[in-house]
């Protein structure tokens, strides 16, 4: 652990609406405080480029663990350089936008020397649903097309699919079609006519209802996993929408594929990277805003965010 305190600024969306028992920005500021480190919060949007400075209007910032929007205090607002912070944290949500990229490439223009966690260049190469297809083996079947008559063409192949936005998050938008539903040529028009971006179709895979494993990686190292189960009559698992968390431990296929994303997480600078496995096939890897550090704590008696933090500062 570092003997010295650090700056650190949270860029992330605004305090006020995050989830405590939930979130795991949260729980990341708390631990960095904890350590005697120093916060600011800003937003996305108040992150500026300047004659070669980056700098953002940020609010110093204290965290407690207490309900009712007192989660939170903030100093008067201050123009810092990032160049001056120790890290960075790049923890806004999703949507993976033109405007997500930019703030990608101005904090590349402050890294390494302020450490952005995760590494901002390894972010804007790595979406979601984009990384995973590095890793081809270890997906179900899948599509990412903007013609329909492929998508009629694959569904036709495999019966039942999901159809999902590329850059989308929290089960958002995500459709399930069985093999003789009218709906499709109707959805794809709405995805199509909506954003000019492909869609991903994916083989529907049944062991969905018994769970979708979220799984956490530290510095490409499994720390820890939870098993979230849709709701009845729901095929999406994500907790925003209904999913429940369950206590979870790794299967021989999931250390498989734990064991082959480590050398990339480390070589590409993911830190903290969250991965999604339904029954034996990789998903999603998730290292725009990882969720998932409470949930885990709750069931395995652990304190993620220190292991997070650990790693970070080895690095410093």
């Amino acid at each position: 652990m570092s003997k010295q305190w650090l700056k650190v600024a949270f860029q992330m969306d605004p305090m006020h609406g995050i989830n405590i028992k939930g979130d795991s920005s949260f729980v990341l500021a708390l631990e960095a405080q904890a350590r005697g480190h120093k916060l600011w919060h800003y937003l996305p949007e108040d992150l500026s480029y300047n004659e070669g400075r980056i700098s953002a209007i940020a609010h110093p910032m204290t965290v407690q663990r207490e309900d009712g929007g007192r989660h939170f205090a903030f100093g008067a607002s201050q123009r810092i350089n990032l160049e001056d912070m120790d890290v960075v944290w790049m923890r806004q949500d999703p949507p993976f936008d033109m405007a997500y990229i930019t703030s990608t490439h101005l904090l590349e223009l402050v890294h390494p020397g302020t450490l952005v966690v995760n590494d901002p260049a390894e972010v804007r190469n790595a979406p979601e649903k984009l990384f995973v297809t590095k890793f081809q083996d270890l997906m179900p079947p899948t599509l990412i097309t903007r013609r329909a008559d492929d998508v009629k063409e694959f569904r036709a192949k495999y019966g039942e699919i999901i159809v999902k936005p590329l850059y989308g998050n929290g089960g958002a938008g995500v459709f399930h079609l069985r093999e003789d539903d009218s709906n499709l040529s109707s959805l794809l028009e709405l995805f199509f006519l909506s954003n000019r971006e492909p869609v991903m179709v994916q083989k529907f895979l049944p062991e969905v209802r018994k769970g979708d494993k979220r799984i956490i990686l530290i510095d490409g190292e499994v720390a820890g996993a939870i098993n979230r189960v849709p709701a009845k009559g729901e095929v999406r698992s994500n907790m925003v929408v209904g999913g429940q968390a369950v206590a979870s431990t790794l299967t021989a296929r999931e250390e498989e594929i734990c064991a082959r994303l480590k050398p990339e997480l480390k070589a590409r600078g993911l830190i903290f990277v969250g991965i999604d496995v339904i029954g034996d096939w990789l998903t999603e890897i998730n290292v725009t805003s990882p969720t998932g550090l409470q949930a885990v704590n709750r069931f395995d008696g652990v304190k993620l965010e220190a292991d997070i933090w650990d790693a970070i500062e080895s690095k410093l």
